[in-house]
């Protein structure tokens, strides 16, 4: 089922109003939908690479947006809504994790999560579930949603089609690559 509905997201994303669909796919995967919004990024930025920027900022605004309703829906309905969704993907163990993290680690579980291949629609229904503060939480998405897809959209601008294969076959480990070179990176100026 997954398969169908993402090689019809590729389709959509040469379709003229396929801004609006990557805004409203970028949107519910942050709190429900299955499919990353990659999906139809990828194939978008390879078409139109001089708007390689504007779509990335379509689908950060559009991220951030839903993460907010996933929070909400993790703040107001974590005892019905929350956990159906949590559960319906699997994800209870990780949203006990990521709460328990977040009471050790507070908006760096956000910022590192958000880099991560870890569903994003876990990291805003737990933040939600477990209250942390709004504000904090909308700048932690900024920050990790805007990298993650400003990073794919400029690696296809620059290099094109051979780094598709590359990013689709990889993307998980870019994740972890990027995580580690923010940790690395945060680790420096804390030490000096």
């Amino acid at each position: 089922m997954f398969r169908a509905l993402y090689d019809y997201l590729i389709k959509l994303s040469a379709h003229p109003k396929s801004l609006h669909v990557l805004a409203a796919v970028s949107f519910a995967e942050s709190s429900f939908f299955p499919i990353p919004p990659d999906a139809m990024v990828v194939p978008m930025v390879l078409a139109r690479r001089e708007q390689a920027f504007k779509i990335a900022t379509v689908c950060t605004i559009a991220s951030v947006l839903g993460g907010a309703a996933g929070y909400a829906i993790g703040y107001f309905l974590y005892d019905t809504m929350g956990e159906w969704l949590i559960g319906l993907y699997g994800l209870q163990q990780g949203a006990q994790e990521f709460q328990d993290w977040y009471a050790k680690w507070g908006t760096w579980v956000i910022l590192i999560k958000g880099f991560t291949p870890i569903p994003y629609k876990l990291v805003t229904i737990a933040s939600g579930a477990a209250h942390f503060n709004f504000l904090s939480f909308m700048l932690a998405s900024i920050v990790t949603r805007g990298a993650r897809f400003f990073i794919i959209a400029a690696l296809l601008r620059v290099y094109g089609e051979p780094v598709r294969a590359f990013i689709e076959k990889r993307l998980d480990l870019i994740s972890w690559l990027f995580l580690a070179i923010v940790i690395g990176g945060i680790a420096a100026v804390t030490l000096l």
